[in-house]
């Protein structure tokens, strides 16, 4: 079974974790949802609680075929700790698909590979990509 890992912490934006799970599982997949610890309550920006399934320490690279990035608030307080940049690091540097939604590039940022990668993310995301070096598409959906 293929499994994807999506990293995500309290005020993520509620169905840009759900609706890409959903489709993901009825896809076949295994989505493991990763905070800093396992059996974690978090909440989303509206509400929604979810439960972790591991924590970030419990990782490995090679146990996961994708990244799930959503958006919200998330990303932004993620690429404070280096355990979750470095997760994203590795999972470019093995060229695994990355799903990143909106907020989620502030990632790619934080890593210093985003030069010459073809992205896309929200309005105020996008300066920020331009200037780290990627080459911004404005459309819904960007394949590097």
């Amino acid at each position: 079974m293929s499994k994807v890992v999506a990293i995500m912490t309290n005020e993520v934006e509620d169905i840009e974790y759900t609706s890409p799970r959903d489709a993901l599982i009825g896809a076949g997949y295994t989505v493991d949802l990763v905070e800093n610890e396992a059996n974690k309550a978090l909440t989303g920006k509206h509400g929604t609680k979810f439960m972790t399934d591991r924590g970030i320490n419990e990782i490995v690279l090679n146990d996961y075929d994708a990244l799930l990035i959503p958006s919200g608030f998330s990303p932004d307080q993620l690429r404070a700790d280096n355990r979750y940049v470095e997760l994203v690091k590795d999972f470019m540097l093995a060229d695994k698909p990355i799903f990143a939604i909106c907020h989620g590039p502030q990632m790619f940022i934080q890593i210093g590979l985003t030069k010459g990668r073809t992205l896309t993310g929200y309005v105020t995301v996008v300066p920020d990509l331009y200037y780290a070096g990627a080459i911004i598409k404005d459309e819904s959906v960007v394949v590097d």
